[in-house]
């Protein structure tokens, strides 16, 4: 069998994780409800002309909460997998991952604030 190529295998690799990232849009709500909220944020900062600084870290915290949001998908995922069950220990895995949203959800809107509070008042 020959063996592909850097490249090829490279655009395999994009087209499977874009595969992934439509998937999540497509089948999860809490990453529909965040893609939601990540455009209005954009709006926001289009209509505040909000500086390069601002829009790197507004774009930062998007990123790190979508992708976050689908780490823990797919964490819950494997979890339902290898115990389909009600187990208190995949119930404390499935809540870290959780936990580890909610930390970057905060941050984020606490950056959002930063942001926006002192131009909308």
């Amino acid at each position: 069998m020959p063996k592909e190529s850097f490249f090829r295998d490279r655009i395999k690799s994009v087209g499977y994780a874009l595969k992934g990232m439509f998937l999540l849009l497509r089948t999860e709500s809490s990453i529909k409800i965040q893609a939601v909220i990540a455009v209005v944020v954009t709006a926001f900062g289009f209509y505040f002309q909000i500086s390069n600084t601002e829009w790197i870290l507004q774009l930062l915290a998007i990123g790190l909460v979508m992708g976050v949001e689908g780490l823990n998908t797919a964490v819950e995922k494997i979890c339902d997998y290898i115990q389909p069950n009600m187990d208190p220990k995949i119930g404390v895995i499935k809540d870290i991952s959780a936990g580890a949203v909610m930390i970057v959800s905060v941050i984020a809107s606490i950056i959002g604030l930063i942001i926006y509070v002192p131009k909308i008042f």
